[in-house]
């Protein structure tokens, strides 16, 4: 298939996407990933086989110990398995995923693929108090397919200063949505919190997509559902929420994506970072 064919048939999957009750079908996996199902060890071992998963680093390797598909979809990992950098001027990939894209924030303009961009004040809306700090800053989007660990992880120390809930569709955020669907990042339903480092400020904004029926936050616990029709903003300036790298930040529950951005005067990427790299948790991706 030439490069042009598959462009347009990824375009077309785009279109047909749009068509799709994204909330609807995530409601429904929402609530049969929590059914204790007769037939649980059979299906994760057909997604096991179908998403090539690995369970060698899991702290649970025997299937018939989850209870719930989403309990081994969220499935915890053995303590060691991922080493964080413990450089002082690492910022660490916050979970498991592929780089989509990186780079400079140009004014208030990020990349999502080529030829496709969408803005801060889109994607973190003129609720976000913070939203100046990031222009002229840097950008890392990090894709999570189905085979990932999928908990999120704080990619240096901060102290939480606000959270942004903001409603939208649920448009899947495979490899050739970014590529097929306007401003996606900036449409679909997702968290953004943002943080304060000794260096600079930084925030990893969960990316919802269709079944990631749920995000859950190490501070709040479950922020979707339920599915709001406003945006909602949470401060956190006075609570002194304090969290080291490598602590839990997040959980999705089903897949999706993380943007992650850090101000001008923190931090940006290292020079070997290149765009579908496959990254793990606690592999330095930026530095100071």
């Amino acid at each position: 298939m030439s490069n042009e064919h598959a462009t347009r048939w990824e375009k077309t999957k785009g279109l047909i996407f749009h068509l799709f009750p994204h909330h609807y079908i995530s409601r429904g996996t929402y609530w049969l990933t929590r059914q204790k199902l007769p037939l649980l060890d059979k299906l994760i071992k057909l997604f096991i086989r179908l998403f090539n998963v690995n369970l060698n680093d899991a702290k649970i390797q025997d299937i018939t110990e989850f209870e719930t598909f989403n309990d081994f979809f969220t499935r915890e990992l053995e303590p060691d398995a991922r080493p964080i950098d413990a450089d002082e001027q690492a910022v660490i990939s916050p979970c498991d995923g592929r780089i989509s894209q990186f780079g400079q924030i140009d004014h208030h303009t990020l990349i999502q693929a080529k030829g496709k961009h969408f803005t801060l004040n889109e994607f973190l809306t003129p609720a976000c108090q913070n939203i100046e700090h990031f222009k002229d800053g840097d950008f890392c989007t990090i894709y999570l397919s189905p085979r990932d660990y999928h908990r999120v992880h704080m990619a240096y120390d901060a102290e939480l200063i606000e959270m942004i809930y903001v409603p939208g569709r649920l448009f899947s955020v495979a490899p050739y949505a970014p590529k097929a669907i306007d401003k996606l990042y900036a449409r679909n339903e997702r968290v953004a919190s943002i943080f304060k480092t000794r260096h600079g400020y930084m925030a990893a904004v969960m990316v919802g997509a269709v079944n990631v029926a749920a995000i859950d936050t190490a501070w709040a616990g479950p922020v979707t559902p339920p599915h709001l029709d406003h945006v909602v903003r949470y401060d956190y300036q006075n609570d002194s929420i304090q969290l080291n790298k490598g602590d839990l930040m997040g959980t999705f529950n089903m897949g999706s994506t993380v943007v992650m951005m850090y101000s001008k005067d923190f931090a940006s990427a290292i020079e070997t970072l290149a765009c579908d790299q496959k990254v793990l948790m606690g592999e330095k991706i930026a530095h100071i």
